[in-house]
């Protein structure tokens, strides 16, 4: 990606509701008077933010905050289903722009974002902020060195009871980010999904789900996704040939352990049976960086719109988010049935 050559680095964000106070604190820290706008159009909310931030200009018109040329960027923490609408009117207007996961509700629509921006030398990046998280970064680069051998399976959990929501299921709202670690952790595309699940509360979306992504030499990744669960928990277990992690979000004193555990396997009997031993080692919490993710995150995009650089999470990566969504909807549907992805060429982990 090229620098871009505007000069415009304002910054302006549209939402206030459920996310967007978390973006505006880290905004107001690490933008400072290069955040302009507040966008919402709600006037409880833009009451509230006007009453928090008087230093930004707190609005509901979009169009006019676009049509500023001091603006370069704009962030967008919305309901889901206006991502994609906002985020190519973002990018028509030739800003910047940083979406709220999911990227889109269709492969077709985050893949075309993806190229619009690529097109147009400008940044889009997706939230998808735990591939910022300090575990999350040691775990893959505990993989990349192979200190746990091959990456068998992995089993994530992201449970809670609540928040609940009614206008997409619960692995559409809270899935995304375990669908990003796996990607992540595994440096390659997904192949194909099988999803189940149920629909306890609301006849509409499924408030709980299971599900698992096929990736390349048979590596799984199973994903329990609930807002119907007594106990908050936010776990990623990655099982190697050698050793196994466990990275444990609710875990204040020890986020990720690395586990000397395995199954050998020995020489065959006289008849020609396989017997294992079981390896029981050590237990080793490695020392990560205390860091808020989320401020990690916005930084790296609010470097690479004045640098250009390609942000970590690019619209590529939000794309093959979606497109794991997607399939699992359609998979829901027809009572866990595999659906293949298809991926475009440009939607390679190269990208």
């Amino acid at each position: 990606m090229s620098a871009p050559t505007r000069t415009a680095d304002g910054i302006a964000q549209v939402g206030f509701g459920y996310w967007g106070p978390n973006l505006a604190r880290n905004l107001a820290t690490h933008a400072g008077p290069r955040w302009r706008h507040l966008v919402d159009l709600s006037p409880e909310r833009r009451d509230k933010a006007a009453g928090l931030y008087p230093q930004v200009n707190v609005t509901e018109d979009l169009d006019k905050v676009l049509a500023d040329e001091t603006v370069g960027a704009v962030i967008v923490s919305t309901p889901a289903a206006s991502h994609a609408p906002l985020a190519r009117k973002v990018l028509d207007a030739g800003k910047h722009v940083f979406v709220e996961k999911p990227l889109a509700l269709t492969t077709a629509d985050a893949v075309a974002l993806a190229r619009q921006a690529d097109e147009a030398g400008l940044v889009l990046m997706v939230g998808h902020t735990f591939e910022f998280v300090p575990a999350v970064r040691k775990m893959k680069e505990i993989i990349d060195a192979g200190e746990i051998g091959d990456v068998l399976y992995i089993h994530s959990q992201r449970l809670n009871l609540g928040r609940i929501q009614s206008d997409i299921n619960a692995f559409w709202s809270i899935g995304p980010h375990d669908i990003s670690i796996a990607n992540f952790l595994t440096g390659a595309n997904p192949e194909w999904v099988s999803a189940r699940g149920a629909k306890y509360l609301n006849e509409s979306v499924e408030d709980v789900t299971f599900v698992t992504v096929g990736y390349p030499g048979g590596v799984l990744a199973h994903m329990h996704v609930s807002w119907l669960d007594p106990s908050k928990t936010r776990r990623t277990t990655v099982v190697g040939a050698d050793k196994m992690l466990v990275y444990d979000d609710i875990d204040a004193d020890a986020k990720l352990k690395v586990y000397d555990k395995g199954a050998d396997r020995l020489d065959a009997d006289a008849y020609g049976a396989y017997q294992y031993r079981l390896r029981d080692g050590e237990m080793h919490v490695p020392r990560l960086e205390m860091v808020e993710p989320l401020a990690t995150e916005l930084k790296h995009f609010l470097d690479c719109t004045l640098t250009g650089e390609r942000p970590r999470t690019d619209g590529w990566n939000g794309a093959r988010v979606v497109a794991v969504l997607e399939a699992a909807d359609e998979s829901l549907k027809n009572d866990g049935a595999k659906v293949k992805i298809e991926l475009p060429v440009a939607l390679t982990v190269a990208q």
